[in-house]
C-alpha cells in the first residue's frame, strides 16, 4: 500500500511538469467504493446517559447528534430530539415516576475548540414525540440536570455557562415547579461554571 501511494504520488508529480503518464481506463475504477477509515466525526461524542430500570429503555445524548432512545438494550436505537430547534445535548434524565417525562438540557460541557451551543431546558411529557421549552435558553451549556428524589417538580441545573466569554448566566439554577421558573442558587463570577453537580443518595436535599 505504502509503494502505491508513492507510486501515485510519482504520477502526479510527473503530469505536473508537462509529461503526461499512459492513461488509465475510468472502467477501473467502476468497482472502488468509499469507505470510512476512522471516527471522524465530530458529533459523535456522547455526553449523557440515562437508564430507566422499570423499562430497561435507554436514552442516549449527544454533542451534537441529539437523543437517542433504545428499548432493546442498544440494540436498534431510535432518534426523539429531531424536532428541537437544537441538536447539542449537555444532559438527559427521566422521571422516575413517569418514563414518558424525559428532560433534557442542551448544549454540551465539553469545554473544546468545537464546543456545541444549546438553547436551556426541554421537556417532553409523552416519550419524545413533542418537547417544549423549559427556561434557560441563555445558559448555552448545560452538562448535568437533577432530579429530586421524592419531587419530580423540584430540579437542578449546572450551568458552564457561554464558552467564549464572560457570561452572567453560569452556575447552578433550581426550579420548584417543574421549570416555570428557575432560581439562581449557585454564582461565583461571570468566568465560573458549574461543570457537574451530584446529589446524595441518603439526602436529596444535599448537593
Amino acid at each position: 500500500m505504502q509503494f502505491f501511494f508513492i507510486f501515485f504520488l510519482g504520477l502526479l508529480a510527473f503530469s505536473a511538469f508537462g509529461q503526461q503518464p499512459d492513461t488509465m481506463p475510468l472502467a477501473n475504477f467502476a468497482a472502488t467504493q468509499v469507505r470510512s477509515i476512522g471516527p471522524a466525526a465530530m458529533s459523535g461524542r456522547i455526553t449523557s446517559i440515562a437508564y430507566d430500570k422499570h423499562t430497561g429503555n435507554i436514552l442516549v445524548g449527544a454533542a451534537s447528534g441529539g437523543l437517542w432512545h433504545s428499548t432493546d438494550l442498544g440494540a436498534s436505537w431510535l432518534p426523539l430530539f429531531d424536532s428541537a430547534p437544537t441538536q447539542s445535548v449537555g444532559s438527559v434524565l427521566t422521571n422516575p415516576y413517569n418514563p414518558d417525562e424525559i428532560w433534557v438540557g442542551t448544549g454540551e460541557g465539553n469545554p473544546r475548540n468545537s464546543l456545541n451551543c444549546g438553547l436551556g431546558v426541554y421537556r417532553s411529557i409523552d416519550g419524545g414525540r413533542s418537547w417544549q421549552p423549559r427556561g434557560l435558553d441563555k445558559t448555552r451549556t448545560l452538562h448535568r440536570l437533577l432530579m429530586h428524589r421524592d419531587n419530580p417538580q423540584i430540579l437542578w441545573a449546572a450551568a458552564t455557562g457561554a464558552p467564549w466569554g464572560p457570561s452572567p448566566d453560569r452556575g447552578v439554577y433550581k426550579t420548584t415547579d417543574a421549570g416555570e421558573t428557575w432560581q439562581k442558587v449557585l454564582f461565583v463570577n461571570d468566568s465560573t461554571g458549574c461543570a457537574d453537580l451530584v446529589v446524595d443518595p441518603r439526602n436529596p436535599n444535599k448537593l
